[in-house]
This record gives C-alpha cells, structure tokens and sequence, in this order.
C-alpha cells in the first residue's frame, strides 16, 4: 500500500512507525474520534500518553531539552498519526507551537512552555488567525507599570478550552508580538464551534487581558516574520497526516471490496470497481509523492523556507487526493458507508477537516503560482 518512502539507513523513522502503530491497536482512533466528538474536548489523560512517548516534542531544539530531531521524523509520525486517523490537532500542538517556540529568544517563559508541552502537563495552543470583519488583537503598555494588555478577538484556535498556555499574535506599536496568555486569565472569554469531524475550534476574545513583561517571547516586523516557518512546517505534516489517511482508506475499502458479494462474486472481480481502486491508488501513491519530494528539498535547503514551492504542492496533492479517496471509498461500501457507525465516514469527514487548515488545495495552488511568478521576477 502506499506510504512515505523516505531513506532509513539505521532503522529510526521505522521504530517511530511502529510505536504509533502499537499504540493505535491500543487506543483505536476512530473509536477516540467519537469519544472527543461528543464530550467536544480533548482527552488530557491520553494526550499524557501521546506527550510521554515522545510525539509531541519531536522538533524542540536540544538546546532547550528536545530531541532536536527534523521534519523528516516528524512526517513520519504524521503519516502514522493519519493512518489511524487521530483525532487530536497533531499538527498544531506538536508542530506549529513548538517551531514558533523555537525561534524565539531564550527566555525562562520560552523554557516553562517547551517543558510543560514536552511532558505533557501543558497544552499549548496558538492564537494568530484573524477571521474577516472580526478585530486583530493588539498589545499595549498599561500606563502606571510595564504590564502588557491585549485586546482583540482571534478566530480558529484548536483545542482553547483545554489548553493551559495560548500563545497569542499581537500588534504593538509598528511590531508584532508573540505574547503567552494562561488559560483563565481575567478578561478571555472562548466561543467554540465544532467543526466537521467533531473538532472544536474558538474565537478567543481579549479585553484588557493583563501580562508580565516577562510573557512577550518574541518581537518582529511583521507578524509574517513570526509565523512563515512554523505554517511551513505545519503544512508539511499535515501534507503527511493527510497522505496516511488517504492510503488507510484505501486499504479500508480494498478489503470491503473483497468481502462485499453481489451476484454471487466479491465486488473486487468486477472490473468497474477495479478501474475505481486503480484511480484511487494512483492518487494515494501521487500524495505520497509529493510529500517525499517535499521532505527531500526541505532537508536539502535547510529551511522550510527553500521548500516554499514544494511543501504548498503537497498540502495540496494530499489534501485532494484524501478527499477522493474517501469519497470514493462512501461510494462503494454503498448506504453503509454515509452510517456512523461505518469508521469510513470518519475518514472522510477528518479529510475535509485538514484539507480546509491552513488553506485547502485551491488556496495552496493559488500561493503555488504566486510564489512562482516571484521567483522569475
């Protein structure tokens, strides 16, 4: 079946398959999936569980306690993650937090975080989309003290009302900042809304939300200064994540197809259904692709920056390719596939749910083409 084939010479990227793969047969995901959907929150006790194997901190530097590993780990544990369809944002809270984290400034807050997230005791999340006709958040100096104070409202944060520690985008002044805010702290106020595989995503309000100095962790020109290689790399796993889902639905289906009888032959003989799961292999295998091809020039230019191009065509290739699949995978389990109690749904409805974060497969085209047009200029 199709999968990331990336270079293992000493066996590591294997391992990491393997232990998600064990912990899966474990924890199943479809079943957490359902779980989580309907208490709308996150299970802490698991996510310890996640935290204590290793995921969540797979790119924190050395320098402040991780591992250090690169974005050739991490796709791999995304790819797995997708496979078992988990329902946790992996991508955001093990990615998009911890590179934000680990371009800012070496600090006591900075360290508090990277360890509170690496063992699982803290749930960091991360505040910096504004949604159109609502405010941008802005950072100001309270009058009578060097205390920061924010206020403004944040669209599509993941996982805010668990999460002990937000880290929030803010304008000061003709900078941006990065600001840790607490959870509870006087002046925030959530509004969720579920998304639709059952996530949980909140406009987060700020009115007059009080922070110690101490709390800005990073300062830029511009906000895209703060946050282009965190989306870069965040985008790339979740390339990942959607590439392993697409061939796990595959799979799912290839077996429905052998075991499905009609008149009298599995409906795999049928050479309709056959030419079916050709198109949907190629498209897992081409998802596959295009997140090798990504990984292997961002390894080779060092940044995600160099890999700017490629990373936007596999958000983009996997995020359609995982759609089809699964649509095509409702088809032929026919009335039982559109069921809950039919995990293929699930499938599809985690598909749609990533394709659309962090811009789906038009927006990625559309950046794809404008980046290109920049560079021949």
């Amino acid at each position: 079946m199709p999968q990331i084939a990336l270079r293992d010479d000493d066996g590591t990227l294997a391992m990491l398959r393997d232990s998600v793969a064990l912990f899966a047969r474990q924890n199943p995901g479809p079943a957490r999936l359902r779980v989580q959907r309907d208490k709308r929150g996150l299970d802490r006790a698991l996510w310890q569980d996640v935290a204590a194997a290793g995921w969540v901190g797979l790119m924190v530097p050395e320098e402040a306690g991780g591992p250090g590993l690169s974005i050739r780990e991490q796709v791999v544990v995304s790819e797995a993650l997708g496979r078992e369809l988990a329902p946790e944002p992996h991508a955001t809270l093990s990615v998009f937090v911890p590179v934000l984290l680990g371009q800012c400034p070496v600090s006591r807050e900075r360290d508090r975080l990277f360890a509170g997230l690496m063992s699982g005791e803290r749930i960091v999340t991360a505040a910096w989309q504004d949604r159109r006709g609502v405010s941008d958040v802005t950072a100001r100096r309270d009058e009578t003290s060097d205390d920061w104070l924010l206020d403004g409202t944040k669209a599509f944060v993941e996982v805010a009302g668990e999460a002990t520690d937000i880290l929030v985008v803010a304008a000061h002044g003709a900078e941006t900042g990065l600001f840790a805010v607490e959870a509870g702290a006087p002046g925030l106020t959530l509004s969720p809304r579920t998304g639709v595989d059952g996530s949980v995503l909140s406009e987060v309000t700020f009115a007059g939300v009080r922070l110690a100095p101490g709390r800005r962790l990073a300062s830029a020109q511009s906000a895209d200064v703060l946050l282009d290689q965190a989306i870069a790399e965040t985008r790339l796993a979740i390339a990942a994540e959607l590439a392993g889902l697409a061939g796990k639905a595959l799979e799912i289906t290839i077996d429905y197809a052998r075991q499905r009888v009609q008149f009298g032959k599995p409906i795999a003989s049928f050479q309709a259904i056959q030419h079916r799961l050709v198109d949907m292999w190629m498209q897992a295998e081409l998802a596959s692709a295009a997140v090798r091809n990504a990984v292997e020039i961002r390894s080779r230019a060092g940044s995600a920056e160099g890999a700017g191009v490629a990373i936007l065509a596999a958000k983009a290739r996997a995020g359609d390719a995982a759609a089809m699949i699964c649509r095509n995978a409702i088809h032929l389990h026919g009335a039982m596939g559109y069921t809950d109690e039919c995990d293929i749904g699930l499938y599809l409805k985690r598909a749609i749910s990533l394709g659309a974060s962090l811009g789906n497969a038009d927006a990625m085209r559309r950046l794809f083409i404008e980046n290109d047009l920049d560079t021949r200029h």
